[in-house]
């Protein structure tokens, strides 16, 4: 019989807003499940930080870029063995470029990883959701999906590819008491945001409402607000954390 304690699964959920969607969930009482590639300690230290604040967490290496290796994590650490509550698709990587010089690989390994490996991660929890009857999912796209952005054509294109596959999924697992969100994150304070120069930092500030970059904790809190039963009748929509930002 598997553990009966309710579980959620973040991909990437080594820094920035994977880490904070760990924690976060864990706080309203899941046992999370956090995976990596290459570098264990982060993700450790994700388990960690949630294990000090007295929740559960594991942390797994998982390459969401290889779909063998996610059928068979979920065969071997997820299927019978927990309950599945809530998947977030978080992991993801960029590789920028201008679309002109832009070479296959690039094109191909990003798209995937940031959709292909969310579907296949989807397609895993969506089969053991619907046995349950019940279920949340959460796919983490972005502003640029919605907006595009030059150098980032192959980015920007898995993004709104996950926003269709949000769109298209909810319709197929409603009738399973399943529900798939997206959540678009604007600018947020990450490592990856943090390389940018003044200048950068200013000009994107002057499109941002709110004239503020949010935080990772601004979407592990939507993200567990669409995790939680206040959001059982939101399904198939795209959630803009963005201090407002539209271009």
């Amino acid at each position: 019989m598997p553990d009966t304690v309710k579980t959620a699964l973040v991909t990437g959920g080594s820094r920035g807003i994977g880490r904070a969607c760990a924690v976060r969930l864990a706080k309203s009482g899941y046992q999370v499940y956090v995976t990596y590639v290459s570098r264990p300690e982060p993700a450790r230290e994700t388990c960690r930080i949630i294990e000090e604040k007295g929740g559960r967490a594991a942390c797994f290496p998982l390459d969401i870029g290889d779909s063998q290796a996610i059928v068979d994590f979920f065969k071997e650490k997820i299927k019978d063995r927990v309950f599945l509550d809530v998947l977030v698709n978080n992991a993801g990587m960029t590789m920028d470029g201008l679309l002109v010089r832009m070479g296959q690989e690039q094109w191909e390994k990003v798209i995937r990883i940031n959709l292909s490996g969310s579907f296949f991660c989807l397609q895993q929890a969506a089969k053991i959701m619907m046995r349950q009857k019940t279920g949340r999912i959460v796919n983490i796209t972005s502003v640029t999906a919605q907006s595009g952005n030059p150098g980032q054509a192959n980015y920007t294109a898995s993004k709104a590819g996950l926003i269709g596959l949000t769109k298209t999924a909810a319709l197929e697992l409603a009738p399973r008491n399943i529900t798939v969100n997206a959540v678009a994150p604007g600018f947020i304070e990450t490592d990856m945001t943090s390389g940018l120069n003044q200048q950068i930092r200013e000009k994107y500030l002057e499109m941002i409402p709110l004239k503020r970059f949010g935080s990772s904790g601004d979407v592990a809190e939507t993200v567990a607000f669409l995790a939680s039963s206040g959001a059982s009748y939101i399904t198939g929509q795209v959630i803009g954390v963005n201090g407002g930002m539209y271009i």
